[in-house]
């Protein structure tokens, strides 16, 4: 599935209030943020509980919570206006402009 596609399937069941520009924007944030700590946690008691053992049922739950992360992640691209392609593309291309210049580590937006 194209990323563009998926986000024109996500707004089909994005049921949160959207009349406000700052409420859904709000709401999509708030919802990724929640969703990445669900992954952390679970990351977290595969450390704590499995002693970092990450077994097929830990992989498929990873997973799931990494699909929730998506829709949010799309959810908010859609209150900006964007398209999540160019989400991505935006980011390869300041990711591979790093590379290229020899700042991928360190830290700080304009590098």
């Amino acid at each position: 599935m194209e990323f563009d596609e998926y986000q024109r399937k996500t707004k089909e069941t994005a049921i949160y209030p959207r009349d406000n520009p700052m409420t859904a924007l709000s709401y999509a944030t708030l919802g990724l943020v929640g969703e990445s700590g669900e992954i952390a946690n679970k990351v977290k008691k595969i450390i704590r509980d499995q002693k970092g053992d990450i077994n097929q049922e830990s992989k498929d739950n990873l997973g799931k919570e990494l699909g929730d992360v998506l829709w949010y992640v799309s959810a908010l691209a859609t209150e900006l206006g964007v398209s999540l392609s160019s989400v991505a593309s935006d980011n390869l291309d300041k990711l591979f402009s790093r590379k290229e210049r020899g700042t991928l580590s360190g830290s700080g937006d304009n590098r």
